[in-house]
């Protein structure tokens, strides 16, 4: 039986047409494509152009337009530097002929050097938080005319800090949070898939340690929230179907965009990767 987690990973690993040149589709239901994906699909391009040996370690992107569900997106890779250590490649996403997002990526050779890291922060057990499946699920039945169950979703959320979506103007707190992250499901041993999915995982729910200090949440009406730029990076090695807490916090918000940074950590504490972006934030 295909699962929401296989039909997420099918969708992310697109369509290659020409040496540098990929399709990619997206599920119908969201109003725009998201941004996770396009991050997602345009890594999982950019790698299959460069030697299996090389790592993905840093993504530097860019969000143009929105991107359109009901269309195909074209992938153009551009294979700008081949090195002995490090690989470059860059890929741009075109519908009807324009862009709708660029990304920079590098690659490297494996390399043992000096290592170190913040220390992971204590943050509950993924287990004793409740999911956003149940949270909806119930949110749904309590106040129908609000709210709409959540569909099951190849992603399993915990969050470590819920907004309150009922009374959004009392809640106002400091702009940090964390989520516990993991594909429902298991994904098998390619690293490539991992890194792929974790690059999807990335887009969700960073925006909220930049809502949290204002009486506003992803659900509010007069505003408007869209991804701006992303970067992230790969420092080691990781599985995307066990539990990562993400932990993010937003240093500063101004001129309706608002700064967020973001660590996902192991359950062991390791620090696997850490993300940057800036979204809009317009009333």
């Amino acid at each position: 039986m295909t699962t929401d987690l296989d039909k997420l990973l099918s969708n992310l690993q697109i369509e290659q047409i020409d040496k540098y040149l990929f399709i990619g589709q997206s599920p119908r239901y969201p109003a725009r494509v998201f941004g996770g994906q396009v991050l997602a699909q345009a890594l999982n391009a950019a790698l299959r152009t460069v030697d299996a040996e090389r790592i993905a370690h840093s993504m530097h992107a860019y969000f143009l337009r929105p991107g359109n569900p009901k269309k195909q997106i074209v992938y153009e890779v551009d294979p700008i530097r081949d090195g002995r250590g490090f690989t470059t490649r860059r890929v741009v996403a075109k519908q009807d002929g324009r862009a709708i997002f660029n990304t920079s990526i590098s690659f490297q050779v494996p390399e043992s050097g000096p290592e170190h890291q913040f220390e992971a922060p204590d943050y509950p057990a993924p287990e004793s938080l409740e999911s956003d499946l149940n949270f909806w699920t119930r949110m749904s039945e309590e106040h129908p005319d609000r709210f709409d169950p959540l569909p099951a979703y190849p992603i399993e959320r915990n969050p470590v800090v819920r907004p309150d979506y009922l009374s959004p103007e009392q809640d106002i707190g400091p702009p940090h949070t964390a989520c516990w992250l993991r594909a429902n499901g298991t994904m098998g041993d390619d690293l490539i898939q991992h890194q792929t999915a974790l690059t999807y995982m990335s887009d969700m729910t960073l925006m909220g340690s930049a809502m949290r200090p204002h009486p506003i949440n992803n659900r509010s009406k007069n505003m408007m929230f869209a991804s701006l730029d992303h970067a992230l990076w790969f420092h080691r090695p990781l599985r995307a179907d066990e539990w990562l807490i993400y932990v993010h916090d937003s240093p500063a918000a101004a001129g309706a965009r608002g700064f967020t940074r973001g660590t996902f950590y192991t359950r062991e504490g390791e620090l696997v990767a850490s993300v940057a972006q800036e979204a809009l934030m317009r009333i």
